[in-house]
């Protein structure tokens, strides 16, 4: 795995591991139960972490908007990321347009 422009990664500490690759549905899945998790040990006491973990809900709606971005950029329609978002083409591009470069379209 080579190290990346920027990357927090000590590459003398990785040189010579094999990568695994992670799918996105697994990885997901790995972000939803570190969240639920961080809820359970809330649960139990620190009310003082309560606000970080509601704050988690900006950091989702800003990484579904970086995924959208992507998605236009890469030629999806607003209609392909409606459907698998589960709600109309034109609420999608009413929600996210405004993240997207094409924000004056209406396709």
């Amino acid at each position: 795995m080579s190290a990346r422009r920027g990357s927090r990664v000590n590459a003398t500490l990785t040189t010579g591991r094999r990568s695994r690759v992670v799918e996105n549905e697994e990885f997901t899945a790995f972000g939803r139960r570190i969240i639920r998790a961080a809820g359970r040990r809330i649960a139990a006491g620190d009310v003082e972490a309560l606000p970080a973990l509601a704050a988690l809900s900006a950091d989702l709606d800003a990484a579904i908007g970086d995924a959208v971005l992507g998605l236009r950029s890469g030629g999806y329609s607003w209609a392909e990321i409606a459907s698998r978002l589960g709600v109309t083409r034109q609420a999608a591009h009413q929600r996210w347009a405004s993240t997207s470069t094409d924000a004056r379209e209406v396709a």
